[in-house]
């Protein structure tokens, strides 16, 4: 049986939206968001990067899915969720890397289906990393993500995490 129409719904659920905005960006403030992260949580970049056919899904999916913890540029919270900015894509460069991005606790166990969060992690290396984005990067797939998140790290993400970011850097010294 269907339910009929409240004419309050819209306005509530309108009145929702508006309190939760406003409410993400008095908490930005009070945890010390900076002016550019605040802009960017406020308006999603402009092109398209590799793997993404959808910019402004994969930047609202990092805005209801990530950047609470994250923060909005990617800079993390201290003992919570470590920093994306400019070091995510250099998990990409090291063996064991990228099945460790698909394996970390906040992308394993994400409600978002693997497609959009295939599509939000192209978004992420694109956003937070381009730095160190591979030439030869191919994106991820649904199907890849969905394989990786059958095993997701627990309390060995951390440490795996800096193994590899070590191995990345030393990679890379000259």
């Amino acid at each position: 049986m269907r339910r009929p129409r409240q004419p309050w719904a819209a306005a509530a659920l309108g009145a929702v939206a508006a309190l939760a905005a406003t409410m993400m960006l008095d908490a930005m403030v009070v945890l010390g968001a900076t002016a550019a992260g605040i802009a960017a949580a406020q308006s999603p970049p402009g092109d398209a990067p590799a793997g993404v056919v959808n910019p402004q899904r994969a930047w609202q999916n990092w805005t209801l899915n990530c950047q609470g913890c994250h923060r909005p540029d990617g800079t993390g919270s201290a003992g919570t969720a470590p920093s994306l900015a400019g070091t995510v894509s250099k998990f990409l460069t090291v063996p064991g890397g990228r099945e460790y991005l698909g394996r970390v606790p906040g992308v394993a166990t994400s409600a978002l289906p693997s497609p959009d969060l295939a599509e939000l992690m192209n978004w992420m290396f694109w956003r937070f990393d381009k730095e160190h984005l591979p030439t030869d990067f191919v994106p991820f797939t649904a199907q890849e993500l969905g394989r990786l998140r059958e095993q997701p790290l627990r309390l060995e993400a951390s440490q795996m995490r800096s193994d590899l970011l070590k191995k990345a850097d030393e990679s890379t010294a000259p």
